[in-house]
Formats: structure tokens, C-alpha cells, sequence
């Protein structure tokens, strides 16, 4: 009895030895196999002005470029445009970690800032990135009408400006509907504080002008999140701005107009609204298809 005993654990342990090789090998091939089907490239300091354009103005070429993030594995997908903040003063273009690995695109801009260019000199250079990303997403296996212009305080106002004054984009025979959504976090609807501070106005002064996303609000626009932190935490009524913007362009007609505001967090409050961003990117492309 023992000794069959023996012979039968010995048995079972050959095939769990056996079975063990078996998953290790399947583990190994799958980890390959995951990491060739998720790789991403990454193209930098990409001019999207001409070459005419850059060379007459030696600031102009050294901001405006773009990096892209791009899935390598997959035949179409979507894109995420993202412009940095900074006041329209400061910051450098970025590729966020939350974006990655998400099986999209992710195109970080520059653009001239303050004092070196005034209005609309930035807003133009948003609408020349986003422009040359329609015109040249299918180069790197996207979609053309995939398109989602997003960003931060500063750049939030942009993606908005971009997105709402149909005039930007219409300078490349764009039509600005022609982006998939618009997702601005943090962003002004009035006239940016910087633009405000070039006219001589105090930041406590609210206007609303030609410079200001209220001023564009229309029913055909793209569906539009806007995400803030909390109103009590956030700068100078930048909430209400945003919940002022969602009641005029539901009164306009709009159909698809949303504000999230995250509790608890103030004006840098990235970190909880990239999935966010994420989900409403899925949502409207499950919505197309």
C-alpha cells in the first residue's frame, strides 16, 4: 500500500511539474506577445507650421512643435490633443503618464506665450496643431475623425477657443465640428485673465468678448465635458464660469454639454480627471460606432 502510494504521489507530482513548465511557458509567450501587441512610438518636436512661416520668425519655430504618442500596434484609434497650462505665460508640451498605454494617441503641443506674443497669437498656433493632427493622424495609423482636443487651465481655454470659434480652423478649410469632442479641464469660458491683463484689466474683472468661449456657444459644436475642481478650492469662480457655460449652451440647443466638478480638489486637479477624459473618449467612440 505504501509503496503505490508513493508511486501515485510521484506521478502527481511529475504532471504538476509537468503542467508547471506548461503555464510558465504560456506566461513567457504571452509577455511577449502583450508587450509587441502595446508598444508605442514617440516622434518629438514636430514643426506644424510651414517652413515659410517658421522661417520668419525665429520664436515661432522654436515653440510651435508638437511630440505624438502613437499606438504601433493597432490599425486605427483615436487621438487625444493636449495643450499645457501656465497662465499663457509658461509651460513646456507633455505626453501625460495617465494617457499612455491607453491604446490612443496623445499629441503634446508648445505654443508662443505672453508677453513674447499677445492674443489671438496663441489661439492661432492651438488651431495650427490641431489642424496639422487632422490633416496628418493617418500617417500613423489614426483616425481622422477621431480627434479629442483636450488640456489644462490655460490650455483648457484654448481647446475651447479652438473648438467653439469655428474661425481658427476655418483659416486650414477645417470645419472645427470636425473634432470628435472637446474635454477642457480647469479652462476659462470668459476672456482668459491673461488677455484681460493685456487690455490693462484686473483679473477680478469679468469679460466676455470675441476671446471668450461664452461668446461661441452654438447647438452643432462638439460635445463638450468640461471638468473643474471644487468650486470652494478652484480659482476666481472658474466653476461657475464652467456651469454658466453648460446652462447658455444648452439654452443654444447643444445636446451633449457636461460639467464635472471634483470635490475636494483644487485648480490642479489632473490626477482624478485624466480617467475622465479616458472614459469620455470611450464613450463617445462607442457612441459613433
Amino acid at each position: 500500500m505504501n509503496n503505490k502510494l508513493l508511486n501515485i504521489s510521484k506521478t502527481l507530482m511529475k504532471r504538476r511539474a509537468s503542467d508547471s513548465i506548461i503555464l510558465l511557458v504560456f506566461i513567457f509567450y504571452s509577455v511577449i506577445i502583450w508587450s509587441q501587441n502595446s508598444s508605442y512610438g514617440l516622434d518629438t518636436s514636430i514643426p506644424y507650421y510651414s517652413k515659410t512661416r517658421q522661417n520668419q520668425d525665429s520664436y515661432l519655430k522654436e515653440r510651435c512643435v508638437l511630440d505624438i504618442y502613437y499606438p504601433e500596434h493597432l490599425d486605427s484609434f483615436a487621438t487625444i490633443v493636449w495643450f499645457h497650462g501656465g497662465s499663457l505665460k509658461a509651460g513646456e508640451k507633455e505626453i501625460p503618464e495617465a494617457l499612455k498605454n491607453q491604446n490612443l494617441a496623445v499629441v503634446g503641443v508648445n505654443y508662443r506665450l505672453y508677453p513674447k506674443v499677445k492674443a489671438p497669437g496663441y489661439i492661432e498656433d492651438a488651431a495650427a496643431a490641431v489642424a496639422w493632427v487632422l490633416k496628418n493622424i493617418e500617417n500613423y495609423g489614426g483616425d481622422k475623425n477621431s480627434i479629442f482636443v483636450s488640456g489644462h487651465s490655460a490650455g483648457g481655454y484654448l481647446a475651447s477657443m479652438v473648438g467653439l470659434d469655428k474661425s481658427y480652423l476655418a483659416k486650414y478649410d477645417i470645419d472645427a465640428n470636425q473634432i470628435a469632442g472637446l474635454i477642457p479641464f480647469s479652462g476659462h469660458t470668459i476672456t482668459h485673465f491673461t488677455v484681460r491683463e493685456e487690455r490693462g484689466i484686473d483679473g477680478t474683472q469679468p469679460l466676455i468678448d470675441e476671446l471668450a468661449p461664452l461668446y461661441h456657444v452654438r447647438a452643432d459644436a462638439p460635445p463638450l465635458l468640461m471638468i473643474t475642481g471644487d468650486r470652494e478650492k478652484e480659482l476666481l469662480g472658474r466653476y461657475e464660469e464652467n456651469a454658466y457655460m453648460m446652462r447658455m449652451m444648452k439654452v443654444a440647443g447643444h445636446k451633449d454639454t457636461r460639467v464635472m466638478e471634483l470635490d475636494g480638489y483644487g485648480h490642479g486637479m489632473t490626477f482624478p480627471a485624466f480617467p475622465l477624459l479616458i472614459d469620455e473618449v470611450r464613450r463617445i467612440m462607442e457612441e459613433k460606432n
